[in-house]
């Protein structure tokens, strides 16, 4: 597998996570994670244009070949679940805007890949990607952390297609 540079993201209506990581498929590489969080004083429209407008900027500043995003799996209410699709498709249409391929993992597949269980408890995957980073600490806000995760299933998952496409 040659490198590749993923940019995986986990929505939400409160915090967005982002996180880009470099991979050879042998080793991950940190390049750079936040969380992205609407001010209080903005409506929900400003909030999701905030989260569009700053993963455009990252796109275009790294320029990574992939976009790796975590579906959305359930919500406490139907408000909450409609405001989570709402950023999920400001996610999706900076990628697509930026001609950047996309690809969705549930967090069953995403703890799956990570820590091998996919009921894993959110801490557990943080942990594995605080390792797999070699960061001292692990990475904040838990946004930030989980959208880490989706990158490496990302990276994961591609370059086992890769070596079995290879074979065939």
């Amino acid at each position: 597998m040659s490198a590749v540079r993923v940019l995986g993201v986990d929505p939400g209506s409160g915090i967005t996570g982002y996180g880009v990581i470099d991979s050879d498929g042998r080793r991950y590489e940190l390049v750079e994670y936040a969380g992205i969080r609407g001010s209080k004083h903005l409506t929900f429209a400003e909030r999701l244009l905030e989260i569009s407008r700053t993963l455009e900027e990252v796109i275009e500043r790294l320029s990574p070949q992939a976009c790796a995003v975590e579906d959305t799996f359930y919500a406490v209410n139907v408000k909450s679940a409609l405001k989570l699709g709402q950023a999920r498709g400001a996610v999706l249409v900076a990628a697509a805007r930026a001609g950047v391929e996309i690809f969705e993992y549930s967090p069953l597949e995403i703890k799956s890949a990570l820590v091998g269980y996919g009921r894993a408890e959110k801490q557990q995957v943080q942990e594995m990607v605080r390792v797999l980073l070699g960061m001292k600490n692990s990475p904040e806000p838990l946004d930030a952390s989980d959208a880490l995760a989706v990158a490496i299933c990302h990276i994961n998952v591609a370059s086992t297609r890769a070596r079995f496409s290879k074979k065939a």
